[in-house]
């Protein structure tokens, strides 16, 4: 039996070591990252409940996401540093008790304040927790294809975690209360807490100091960043505090930059940039992050209020969606080790975009089966090549002193990359729609009676039977754009991704 690792009193760490205690261990951390990852889209669907319960206003009540997402992307880099330097199950420990009491706050929440603050808090949590999950699993399973197989069901479980969110949105509003979206992530905190220092190692603690300045800047910046897209989506490329948001997050950013170049312990190595690989990794997730988060935002968008599904049947829509993705996740476990990352990412990349350039064909006519199922699992499938692929591609090749910051700037672009992309497929959507409210609007009134031109003078609304058709049009936009940045993605992993024999031998655990 091996020696207890350090900072494992009493052999306890040892129980890493078998075989059974590291599935265990990868319960654990996938729990974790999955109820992380469900809470971006799981409150998608009570939406209209908590606007209801609590008084929002329409403008007010998209915070109740961008409270989450914002603060999540911008201290992902801080959280994979925190775990670094002060270890990683500590860390990992603290981000799930973190995240659990600001679930509970959430669903006692009375006012909208209350609710946006704990959403920021759970986001905080989030950042802490899910970049040293990551990392856990690169210093827990051995490389080769134990670890592949271990960052396979983290991958799935980190794509598939959007459609399950949906479904399970769906049944809590539909049976019990949209509070009890929180509440769920109680007990599954508590009982991961619990579980975490019996069957998850403590990581050897790196001597240093934070980079306190460098954190700041890159925390603000994104935050800055993420919100100028935000507000560029709900108002206008020109309006006032969009420009400066982006002034905002132009200065910081650039300042975290070369902050990082002096700093003798920086918050994250830009020495992790220097391997083109692993830039275009980065780049990559940055691009399919955008596409899948409006994928899920528009399509439950359309299936609601064209299709007129309930909020169970929005959620069950999107079942196949999760099922497709972890056969993708799986296939890409076996495809690695043959083909090594560059096909696996292509491939997947090119079908991501075919799915979605296969969505742009939706209008108010369109079913369910006959229009949505096809696209969404031909892009999961692709979607599930390649997280498994890019999440093996961040760290693969890291010094273990720098796996929870290369692990924090992949899940920062995820985040950033889905913030940002929602934003700008809201601005195509806003657009398209706009326009095409404006053409059927003239064409009605050409024909309409006086009493029809006179109700829609008066309401400011085009008919029922036109609604749908505008709907169709704006999804039909930013399916488009959805589209070409995936395009973007396979561009990328055909001219950035090189083929490398030490990567593929890595895969195979020689």
């Amino acid at each position: 039996m091996a020696s207890s690792p350090r900072g494992h009193p009493n052999g306890a760490g040892t129980a890493a070591s078998t075989s059974g205690s590291k599935l265990v261990a990868l319960l654990v951390i996938s729990s974790l990252q999955l109820m992380v990852v469900l809470d971006i889209t799981i409150v998608n669907i009570a939406l209209p409940h908590i606007q209801s319960a609590l008084g929002f206003s329409t403008a007010n009540l998209s915070w109740v996401i961008n409270a989450y997402t914002l603060t999540f992307g911008g201290l992902l880099l801080l959280g994979g540093r925190s775990g670094d330097i002060l270890g990683r199950r500590r860390m990992f420990l603290l981000g799930v008790l973190l995240f659990a009491v600001a679930s509970l706050l959430c669903g006692f929440a009375q006012q909208p304040w209350q609710l946006l603050v704990a959403r920021a808090v759970q986001g905080a949590g989030g950042a802490v927790a899910s970049p040293t999950a990551l990392a856990l699993i690169a210093t827990t399973f051995t490389e080769g294809r134990e670890r592949n197989r271990a960052f396979g069901v983290f991958a799935g479980v980190s794509a598939g975690g959007g459609a399950i969110g949906l479904l399970a949105g769906g049944l809590l509003v539909e049976w019990l209360t949209w509070r009890w979206i929180f509440f769920v992530n109680l007990p599954i905190g508590l009982l991961i807490a619990l579980a975490t220092p019996r069957h998850i190692r403590e990581s050897e603690r790196r001597p240093g100091r934070f980079d306190v300045v460098g954190a700041f800047a890159s925390t603000l910046g994104m935050v800055a960043l993420v919100y100028g897209f935000i507000r560029a989506g709900d108002k206008s490329w020109s309006d006032v505090l969009t420009v400066a948001a982006f002034a905002v997050a132009v200065v910081l950013l650039v300042a975290f930059f070369l902050l990082e170049r002096t700093s003798r312990q920086p918050i994250t190595p830009l020495t992790l940039f220097r391997d083109r690989n692993r830039s275009g990794t980065f780049a990559i997730m940055l691009c399919l992050a955008a596409a899948l988060f409006g994928m899920f935002f528009f399509l439950t968008l359309f299936v609601q209020e064209v299709l007129n599904f309930s909020p169970l049947r929005a959620g069950l829509a999107f079942l196949p969606v999760s099922a497709v993705i972890a056969v993708g996740a799986a296939a890409a476990s076996q495809l690695l080790p043959r083909t090594g990352p560059k096909i696996v990412m292509v491939t997947g990349a090119v079908l991501a975009a075919a799915g979605l350039g296969w969505l742009t064909r939706l209008d108010a006519d369109s079913s369910y089966p006959g229009g949505i199922l096809g696209p969404v699992l031909v892009f999961g499938f692709g979607m599930g090549l390649e997280f498994v692929s890019l999440t093996l591609m961040a760290v693969s090749n890291v010094a273990e002193r720098e796996s929870g910051a290369a692990s924090g700037v992949l899940n920062a672009t995820q985040q950033v990359g889905g913030s940002l992309g929602l934003s700008i497929l809201v601005t195509a959507y806003s657009t398209a729609s706009r326009h095409k409210a404006q053409d059927l609007l003239h064409r009605f009134l050409a024909h309409a009676t006086p009493e029809e031109r006179r109700r829609v003078q008066r309401t400011g609304r085009l008919p029922p039977q036109l609604r749908d058709q505008v709907l169709a049009a704006g999804v039909t936009a930013a399916f488009i754009v959805a589209a070409l940045l995936a395009a973007l993605a396979a561009l990328i992993a055909v001219l950035v991704i090189e083929s490398r024999t030490s990567d593929l031998e890595r895969f195979q655990g020689r």
